[in-house]
């Protein structure tokens, strides 16, 4: 496999967890929003992710060596119901008193938060280490 398809496959994982952190940042942010009615409550977003496989193949040989991206497909309203809450005095209660907050769990959402950035590390950590071994084949053809 070239170094290319490998620069190719880190940086679309890349991609796709700045699309999932973005997504997560927006989610917390919203949080706590109220709404004055469950339709116009802030709805979580996800992403949807799909694996792009690809094959490259050696010029010496007919060996394939499988590589596989990712592609961010689309971002996706969750389905969950928002929470009704009695808060009468709130300026957006409606008539019986109740606003309208998004269904987001924080907990949740803070540990794709994190396992969002380890994978993001992870794959920088592959970047440099692809960068390493380039130096280092050009140095054996420098001789010394």
């Amino acid at each position: 496999m070239p170094f290319t398809d490998i620069y190719s496959i880190a940086g679309s994982a890349m991609t796709a967890q700045t699309v999932r952190l973005n997504t997560v940042a927006s989610n917390l942010a919203n949080a706590d929003a109220v709404s004055a009615n469950a339709d116009d409550a802030y709805k979580a977003l996800k992403p949807v992710f799909a694996t792009v496989y690809n094959k490259t193949q050696l010029a010496a040989s007919d060996n394939a060596y499988p590589g596989a991206e990712v592609r961010v497909l689309d971002v996706v309203q969750s389905k969950g119901k928002a929470e009704k809450r009695f808060e009468p005095h709130n300026p957006l209660a409606d008539n019986d008193g109740y606003v309208y907050y998004p269904d987001i769990d924080v907990v949740a959402e803070m540990a794709d938060m994190m396992s969002a950035t380890r994978s993001f590390e992870t794959n920088a950590e592959v970047l440099a280490n692809v960068k390493s071994m380039q130096q280092g084949l050009l140095r054996l053809g420098q001789g010394s």
